[in-house]
């Protein structure tokens, strides 16, 4: 018997011996717990659908390595040797999603270079399996203040290696939410074991050259 019902009881039965119980009232209250007891399964029921529907890969609210599936992931060079060129990652106190306690990535990028020009992020998705998901998610935006590109390359890659391209376009300086359909990464073959996301800045793409962008809470769902 656990305590709501021991109360409900015994000043049921003090009631009871006062006479003083009025059926009507009683049955309000056994509705009322009742409709409790339904909403609290539904809400449970809710959350665990949505818990199976979703993957968290990297929400970098530890402020710290690895991700939520124990991947690696940090900035890359095409030349770590050419220091007009580079990507800086970092963490930042900046959450998507509003906690105070929570952390983003910066990515402090610079592709003005007088040579061809190319660098980014990487992260290791340690051949997790996507097959029973359908959409990749993130949260980006720009500081106002460095300045960023409104347009960058995300590159998905499995065992293969082979990077399957996709643009993203219309970053602003607020979070926003970043959903793009499995079908979208046409390289991709087998999505039961997948080995790394990538973002990437390049000469082409990226205006203005230097800048800094923040991503945060990256996913993959079933939509």
């Amino acid at each position: 018997m656990n305590k709501i019902h021991a109360c409900f009881v015994l000043q049921t039965k003090s009631k009871l011996k006062k006479g003083e119980v009025n059926m009507k009232k009683l049955g309000y209250v056994c509705l009322t717990l009742v409709a409790l007891l339904a909403l609290g399964l539904g809400v449970s029921q809710n959350l665990a659908l949505a818990a199976a529907n979703e993957l968290v890969i990297a929400d970098f609210d530890t402020g710290d390595k690895p991700n939520n599936i124990g991947g690696d992931f940090g900035g890359w060079d095409k030349d770590p040797n050419d220091d007009t060129q580079s990507t800086q990652m970092a963490f930042e106190p900046d959450d998507s999603k509003g906690d105070p306690a929570g952390y983003s990535i910066r990515l402090d990028y610079d592709v003005d270079s007088p040579n061809p020009a190319y660098n980014g992020y990487w992260m290791k998705l340690n051949g997790e399996d996507f097959t029973p998901y359908n959409t990749l998610n993130f949260y980006i935006k720009g500081d106002a203040k460095a300045g960023f590109t409104k347009r960058i390359k995300l590159e998905l890659k499995d065992m293969t290696n082979k990077p399957s391209p996709y643009i993203v376009s219309g970053v602003t300086d607020q979070w926003t939410k970043v959903s793009i359909p499995f079908e979208k990464f046409r390289r991709i073959t087998d999505w039961k074991s997948m080995n790394e996301f990538v973002v990437v800045f390049d000469d082409i793409n990226s205006n203005p050259k230097t800048g800094t962008l923040f991503v945060d809470h990256i996913t993959v769902s079933k939509e």
